[in-house]
């Protein structure tokens, strides 16, 4: 009997892996390149011609450190990025100078600054950033020989921040206002995009990069806002044209869901928001004529036509009323509400204590094991273990894959430049080119930031111990053991690492989502706006969080990443139901009819059902057929909310 010939099975990697490894599609930026360079050579080259080239390697690191933060656009923001955890990192490089080869008083102070680092990352992003260099800072002081006195370290370290903020801050008396001008047009020419996609497949995802750039926008004039009467006039616009897109996004989503046989959108509707843009970015203001649109089609389009020409009258106002233009996400607290909201949530938080102890005790392993056992250069196992255990950064065992993986990446170019330059001038332009790489690799993904820091870290560290070629295998060993300690002690230990809460969070969504499909139908037209208007920013808010929270964990191994990619049409579905509870909610405005109660009631009960489900696990109770009929005010609505309960059914 005649043998069937099996085809060759074809290995490949993981799907969570090459998810990992596949280079985001972000243009390079190239000032930050260039600033990079400069940062990072020329404290060499005046350390060099000094005969202190010591001194300068620790300001090339307090350098690097600036450079990998300085991720704002604002200016008065990337004062505060950069200028906070330098600092911070300051107390960390002095704590740990203390400790240098002080044995098992090390570990405890390491472990120790590892909680209060950790605590103090859930508070947000410059904290985060804060912690981060608290630890980085207290583990190099700890693991390398420090110059005397006990001040100079953290000052050289500081002057390498200020150098990298000087240079960011050079273009400010140039460019005061155009960041957030740009990051305010950007958001207008998302909402053209996403006008010129409606009716389209590709509406989705302009959609999800408009979400994006609302957040971004409000995120980067909410944390400049003054809390006085006499707010500036700069701002006080920008806020009020940001709110003014809104109403023309609301517009949008009806353009979208509207019939066929209305037919494709005009391109003068989205052309007029492109003027809008240029307008914003070039600060045009004065009178001018309203724009000349197409003659609108029905409800959808009426909407948007009026919200287009109130947006074109407050974009070029002059002199907005500063307390006519408050934003849409109601008025923030004030500091010290906020920071007593911020202390709470890091005394009082699980979360905060929970992944506060993680990183403790990965350190504090870390720190046993180099203690215990003769590892060479053992500071660099600890280093590993903080890089790879950052909560906000990515998934975990994922981080410790791909930094393993771009270190290998990085100790190619590294040992090249270790081997054959010799120290002296030769630091100086392999430095200025090495720099190159980390913003520009940094934006691609975790892996690439790695292999682009690695020979960077490397150079600076050997011109602090002058052990040459000698340092290229020992980071290779440290850097696996510290990546094994973070999966053993921060990964596997941990159930709710690899159980992942994503199934809660969905469920959460689900339940707001019902909650605004109620807010959105049980008010009458033009009543109680900037309250639909709240919720409505919040959901699509935490909708981009839940999307992300799923992304990272597609990024997991089994079962959370099958889980994940299981329930991510869920996600999806659950997007379009907020999309179609906005588009009808304008089409009522406008004169389309008005749902009843028992419709508005069917929606959300079938809505709070699935979230129920989906958060115990019980079978989705059946819908009832008869409880609205088919051509209802929200058939639409009603539909889609079926389609996401034949998704989460099985």
């Amino acid at each position: 009997m005649a043998r069937t010939r099996l085809a060759p099975t074809r290995l490949a990697p993981p799907g969570w892996l090459t998810e990992g490894l596949r280079p985001r599609d972000t243009p390079i930026p190239w000032a930050a390149v260039a600033r990079s360079s400069v940062a990072l050579a020329a404290p060499l080259a005046v350390g060099t011609a000094t005969g202190r080239p010591g001194y300068g390697a620790l300001v090339s690191l307090g350098a690097l450190s600036g450079v990998i933060g300085d991720t704002a656009d604002a200016y008065r923001m990337r004062v505060f990025n950069i200028a906070v955890p330098q600092l911070i990192g300051a107390l960390g490089v002095l704590a740990g100078t203390q400790v240098h080869g002080s044995g098992w008083t090390t570990v405890v102070v390491l472990t120790v600054v590892a909680l209060v680092s950790g605590m103090i990352s859930s508070i947000g992003a410059v904290a985060s950033a804060s912690g981060l260099l608290l630890l980085l800072n207290t583990v190099i002081g700890a693991g390398l020989p420090m110059p005397s006195p006990w001040w100079l370290p953290p000052a050289l370290l500081l002057l390498g921040g200020l150098v990298v903020l000087a240079l960011t801050l050079l273009a400010w008396p140039l460019r005061g206002g155009t960041p957030e001008r740009g990051i305010v047009a950007g958001t207008y020419r998302a909402v053209a995009e996403m006008l010129e996609a409606a009716g389209s497949p590709g509406y989705d995802a302009k959609r999800r990069e408009l979400t994006h750039a609302l957040n971004q926008s409000y995120d980067l004039l909410l944390a400049r806002r003054a809390r006085r009467h006499g707010r500036s006039p700069t701002l006080v616009r920008l806020l009020a044209q940001l709110n003014a897109v809104v109403p023309v996004v609301e517009g949008a989503s009806a353009v979208h869901l509207r019939p066929p046989e209305f037919g494709p959108l005009a391109p003068g509707y989205p052309a007029a928001v492109r003027e809008l843009a240029a307008a914003v970015e070039l600060g045009r203001t004065g009178p001018a004529p309203l724009p000349d649109l197409p003659e609108p089609r029905g409800p959808s389009t009426r909407a948007l036509a009026e919200a287009i020409r109130h947006a074109a009258t407050v974009v070029h106002e002059a002199e907005p009323d500063p307390y006519a233009s408050d934003d849409r996400l109601g008025r923030p607290a004030a500091l010290e509400v906020r920071a007593r909201r911020a202390a709470r949530a890091l005394l009082l938080s699980r979360a905060s204590w929970r992944y506060g102890l993680r990183l403790a005790l990965c350190i504090g392993l870390a720190q046993v094991l180099v203690s215990v056992i003769a590892v060479p250069r053992s500071y660099w196992v600890t280093l590993t273990v903080t890089f790879v255990m950052k909560p906000d950064f990515g998934s975990v065992f994922s981080r410790a894959v791909l930094r393993a993986l771009g270190t290998a990446a990085g100790l190619l170019i590294a040992i090249p430049v270790l081997a054959e330059v010799p120290h002296g001038w030769w630091d100086v332009p392999v430095m200025a080119a090495l720099a190159t790489l980390i913003p520009a690799l940094s934006v691609k993904g975790y892996a690439f930031q790695t292999a682009a820091i690695t020979p960077v870290i490397l150079l600076l560290s050997d011109l602090l111990n002058h052990q040459g070629f000698h340092l290229v295998l020992p980071r290779l060993y440290d850097s696996l053991i510290g990546c094994g300690i973070s999966l053993l002690a921060g990964y596997l230990l941990w159930p709710e690492s690899w159980h992942t809460r994503i199934g809660d969070r969905l469920a959460d969504a689900v339940q707001d989502t019902a909650s605004y499909v109620s807010l959105a139908f049980t008010t009458a037209p033009g009543r109680d706006e900037p309250a639909r208007a709240r919720y409505r920013r919040r959901l699509y808010r935490d909708l981009s969080t839940v999307r992300s929270e799923f992304q990272r964990a597609l990024t997991e191994p089994p079962p959370v990443g099958a889980r994940a990619e299981a329930w991510w049409p869920l996600v999806i579905a659950v997007e379009r139901i907020v999309d179609t509870t906005t588009a009808t909610r304008v089409r009522v405005e406008h004169g389309a009819p008005v749902p009843t109660p028992a419709e508005v009631g069917a929606a959300t009960q079938e809505l709070s059902d699935l979230a129920e489900a989906l958060r115990t696990g019980a079978p989705l109770p059946p819908a009832d057929p008869e409880a609205v009929a088919p051509d209802c005010a929200l058939a639409r609505l009603l539909h889609e909310v079926h389609a996401a309960r034949s998704v989460a059914a099985p």
